[in-house]
């Protein structure tokens, strides 16, 4: 019986005493960015049968093991940050870290990155982040398919320029404008840059026909075009016929308005712009309402050569570099991973987690989808230890050790009786 309460009370000073470790962990990482909770559980162990007159089993347990300590993956606070690629996580997944050395990947919840000297992504331990830098040459945007690569923004280095190749317009043609056939009734220029980057000024302009009907032309300035000789501008679109229902919206045509490609001055061309007028949803972008003519909203993908002076990640973890005046372009975007098990993850030091057969097979994409979260730029998750019930749990271990160590001194006091029963 004594022997039983020895081994007993020593694996319950063995348990608490891992309790203690652990919970001194979670407080010495009470400040590291992105850092989980630990939690412990407990198992007793096997026990042993004795007899009895019952007939119901008659045990006695031999003590208790660790039964689990996993990480708690519950959200941590997100505070601003200073770096402008500090990026915090909001809901379930992780980011995707490389080795330089090996070239094996781990997967972190911290996201206190920044540039190296090569225009590379990388965490403070020099682990490059993954994502997706290709782009589609049609139209400009990040290609998310396929395994992540290392994220390179060099810096520095000029930004190419993009020849405009889309036009997207918000336009109302005032339906009681009054019919003038010398004079349009509206006209509205429109920014556009050529292969070269060099900015062209292209005019629509409105002529209204009927009631309901009415005709655009695209212009350019004469003296931009290569062999064009009708000053001070030529026509290098339409006109094309617009129609419009009782409702003011647009009926006729049915498909976007194609300005062909144009060849400038200056040795650069435009590639066929595509002025959307039918977008995805379906409702025109130009309308013939009882509204003075206005343009509320134009935009078009071309952009100028410039120089990166400024980087921004959004929510879906594309990284937004603006250069020269104002322009923008989209350089790469975080991938992501989530688990089925994320308890099961393996932790291997510096905020890194690595794969295991528990946890599953990673699911990588990009924030926002196949159930990742979102991600917040200029933001660190903070650690989500909970120094109150930290402390807690220490006076349960506390506790839990000093009764192990009583039972054991206990025992040892009745074997120290039962030695002295020959006296």
């Amino acid at each position: 019986m004594a022997a039983g309460s020895f081994s007993a009370g020593l694996s319950g000073l063995s348990a608490n005493s891992t309790y203690l470790s652990v919970i001194g962990n979670n407080l010495a990482n009470i400040n590291t960015v992105g850092y989980k909770a630990s939690a412990v559980s407990f198992a007793d162990l096997v026990s042993q049968t004795v007899g009895s007159t019952s007939e119901n089993p008659t045990q006695i347990g031999l003590g208790v093991v660790t039964g689990s300590i996993s990480p708690v993956f519950t959200q941590g606070n997100i505070e601003n940050a200073a770096e402008p690629t500090n990026v915090a996580i909001q809901g379930q997944g992780f980011f995707i870290v490389k080795d330089p050395d090996s070239g094996g990947n781990a997967y972190t919840r911290a996201g206190n990155f920044s540039f190296n000297a090569d225009g590379a992504l990388i965490g403070p331990d020099g682990w490059t982040v993954q994502g997706y830098t290709a782009k589609n040459p049609t139209t400009g945007a990040i290609v998310t398919t396929g395994q992540p690569t290392d994220i390179i923004v060099p810096p520095g280095v000029l930004q190419a320029p993009a020849a405009t190749s889309t036009i997207t317009t918000q336009i109302n043609l005032n339906t009681n404008a009054v019919i003038d056939a010398a004079n349009p009734e509206y006209t509205q220029s429109v920014q556009i840059y050529d292969t070269k980057g060099t900015a062209h000024v292209l005019t629509l302009v409105f002529n209204k026909t009927s009631a309901s009907a009415w005709t655009v032309s695209v212009t350019a300035p004469t003296v931009d075009l290569t062999g064009a000789t009708t000053p001070p501008s030529t026509s290098i679109s339409g006109p094309t016929n617009l129609t419009f229902d009782a409702l003011g919206h647009l009926t006729s045509p049915t498909a976007d308005i194609v300005i062909p490609t144009q060849n400038w001055n200056n040795g650069a061309t435009t590639p066929a712009i595509n002025w959307d007028i039918i977008p995805p949803s379906g409702l025109p972008t130009i309308t013939s309402y009882d509204s003075p003519s206005a343009a509320p909203s134009i935009t078009q993908n071309g952009s100028a050569a410039g120089q990166i002076d400024n980087i921004t990640v959004n929510s879906a973890g594309e990284i937004i570099a603006s250069f020269g005046a104002g322009q923008t372009v989209t350089v790469g975007q975080l991938a992501m991973a989530n688990f089925n098990n994320p308890k099961g993850l393996q932790k291997l030091g510096q905020n890194h987690y690595g794969e295991t057969a528990a946890a599953g097979v990673a699911n990588i994409g990009v924030a926002g989808t196949g159930g990742r979260g979102s991600i917040t730029g200029n933001a660190l998750e903070s650690s989500n230890v909970d120094m109150a019930q930290e402390f807690t749990r220490m006076i349960l271990a506390q506790r839990g050790y000093q009764a192990n160590a009583k039972s054991i001194t206990t025992a040892d006091e009745v074997l120290v009786d039962t030695l002295g029963l020959k006296r």
